[in-house]
């Protein structure tokens, strides 16, 4: 039986880790531990869920009230977060002071008061009109 632990290690050091898309000895575009580019839908699904796992921990860690939304609320910020980042979703403000107290229309309607629905209209508002329809418990 194949230790993976040990075969992720020698590829590891075998092959080096390079973060941008380099050409191989070969010439194939090839990124991260040599990963021959274009990515198939299943390794692009596994980067996708890492860097959400990763942001929606970052979002736990920085803001607690966001492990107390309702999963729709969390599902909404980490998308937003995965977009623009989790730093420049900290910067929403009014966003996350509506959201504290549960005031989901008001909060909806901040996210819509910015850069990002300047940028990509239809997204910030698909998200907003998400966060607007979530009731509130009690």
């Amino acid at each position: 039986m194949t230790n993976m632990d040990d075969l992720v290690i020698g590829i590891k050091e075998h092959e080096g880790f390079r973060g941008k898309v380099y050409e191989d000895h070969l010439g194939f575009p090839t990124v991260g531990y040599g990963t021959k580019m274009p990515l198939t839908k299943k390794e692009a699904t596994v980067l996708l869920r890492l860097r959400l796992t990763e942001m929606v921990e970052e979002l736990f860690m920085k803001r607690s009230i966001f492990r107390r939304l309702p999963v729709e609320a969390q599902n909404i910020l980490a998308e937003m977060a995965y977009q623009m980042g989790v730093p420049n979703l900290m910067k929403f403000r009014k966003t996350w002071a509506f959201l504290e107290e549960h005031e989901f229309i008001e909060a909806s309607i901040e996210m819509l008061d910015s850069q990002w629905h300047k940028q990509t209209p239809s997204r910030a508002k698909e998200l907003s009109k998400r966060m607007k329809q979530i009731k509130t418990q009690g």
